[in-house]
């Protein structure tokens, strides 16, 4: 993951680009990770802070669709995105209606072209009418 420092002496970092494979953590979040020496490298504890954005791991599993393809309906509707082959996470801002998205999300999936996880859904994004506030 890339962060940048938000409080050295706490060891606070804030998150910078969109997690890959640690569930309940999004873009922008505040973690707090110290140094493991058994890794040579800083490891995630656990959040200090969430941004209220939300992270969504995908996987295509039709061949027939492209993937930056189905990427980009998302980029289209507010989500930036990370891609490795055929698996791909999701990043919602926090002011942007989950709705859409989900409904698009489980349109594609009902239709065999993918499968996806709601990893890190942030409070905002699980209440339907979207009234949470920011």
């Amino acid at each position: 993951m890339w962060a940048e420092i938000a409080d050295e002496e706490k060891g606070y970092y804030k998150l910078s680009n969109i997690p890959f494979y640690i569930p309940k953590i999004a873009s922008k979040d505040i973690i707090w990770a110290e140094f493991k020496t058994s890794e040579g490298m800083l490891t995630y504890r656990k959040t200090i802070q969430c941004s209220g954005n939300s992270t969504i791991h995908v996987i295509v599993l039709n061949d027939e669709y492209e993937v930056n393809a189905i990427r980009n309906v998302f980029e289209s509707m507010g989500c930036g995105s990370e891609k490795i082959n055929n698996y791909f996470v999701l990043d919602i801002p926090a002011e942007i209606n989950y709705l859409p998205i989900k409904q698009k999300l489980n349109e594609l999936e009902k239709d065999g072209v993918l499968d996806y996880e709601e990893s890190c859904l942030s409070d905002r994004h699980q209440y339907k009418d979207y009234s949470f506030p920011l």
